[in-house]
């Protein structure tokens, strides 16, 4: 049997490992389906789905999916970040690598240490600031900004960071009473909604799915719905702090995905930067993870980032 003889913290290391496996087969999913289906519908198609999956798990709990709490404006500023994320999101993984895209994700437990400091006035040691600093270094050296290096198509990813800092800030000042699946269907919900308003906005027409189409979209659902499930137990099983920085084998998935699927070959400055990033948000992660905290959410199907 798997993870038999292992500590509780090591069948959890197992979990979130395997679960940074299949969102990483989820991204390549979303990313082949951009190329055949506008953006938009794709969102509302993956709104639809999560939002259905989450209010039946309400439904089975004899909970409620609408309640007056979704109008708490932190809710409605989490989920504006959620939107946000998703659409810039899928936009860079449309219009650029899924190897570049996933590095610059990863730098989201450092916007988050920065946005916790700025916004929230919390107190960050020297270690946190200076692995900040480190790890927007290593954005630097992905980007390589003023370069014939430099993809435009990258500053999605960067607005997706942003959208996604957004989110979780608000969510730490969402009353404690808010159940998580309601916030999550709450957020796929809205991005149900952002993505049929952006559909008539563009004037760009729906695509009847072919059986291949079908497929990718069932494919997306599965490793996502997996993904979220071994995540759950994952942080259920194990340590916070001895957990958390395993969600970084998500990078090192991606860029083995990207490799094999889309003949992605990163150069060195892009593979250095990824290095730096993922090791000070490993750390910043293990910092923040040894803190009490309240435990955040955890959404369903689009996760852009180690959130």
């Amino acid at each position: 049997m798997i993870g038999a003889g292992l500590t509780d913290n090591g069948r959890a290391a197992l979990f979130m490992i395997a679960s940074m496996a299949m969102f990483a087969i989820e991204d390549a999913f979303l990313k082949i389906l951009t190329r055949t289906m506008p953006i938009w519908q794709l969102l509302a198609i993956v709104g639809a789905i999560s939002a259905l999956i989450f209010g039946l798990r309400l439904r089975l709990r004899g909970q409620r999916l609408w309640t007056r709490a979704l109008g708490h404006p932190m809710v409605l500023m989490r989920n504006l970040g959620e939107i946000v994320g998703a659409l810039s999101f899928l936009t860079a993984l449309a219009t650029g690598d899924l190897s570049t895209t996933s590095a610059i994700l990863q730098v989201l437990p450092l916007t988050l240490v920065l946005g916790a400091a700025l916004f929230l006035g919390e107190a960050v040691g020297w270690r946190r600031w200076a692995s900040v600093v480190v790890g927007f270094a290593g954005v630097l050296l992905i980007l390589r900004p003023g370069t014939a290096a430099f993809d435009p198509a990258m500053l999605w990813a960067c607005l997706g960071v942003a959208g996604l800092t957004l989110r979780d800030l608000a969510t730490r000042r969402i009353p404690a009473g808010v159940a998580s699946d309601q916030l999550s269907g709450s957020a796929y919900a809205a991005i149900l909604v952002a993505g049929l308003l952006l559909g008539l906005a563009t004037g760009t027409g729906p695509v009847m799915p072919d059986p291949a189409q079908v497929g990718l979209l069932a494919g997306t659902v599965v490793f996502g719905v997996l993904g979220y499930a071994t995540l759950v137990a994952a942080s259920r099983l194990g340590e916070a702090s001895v957990v958390a920085p395993f969600r970084y084998a998500r990078l090192g998935f991606a860029l083995l995905v990207a490799a094999v699927v889309f003949g992605e070959r990163p150069d060195l400055p892009m593979l250095a930067g990824s290095g730096l990033i993922a090791l000070a948000g490993g750390y910043a992660m293990w910092r923040e993870a040894r803190k009490p905290r309240r435990p955040a959410p955890v959404d369903g199907l689009i996760r852009p980032g180690p959130s």
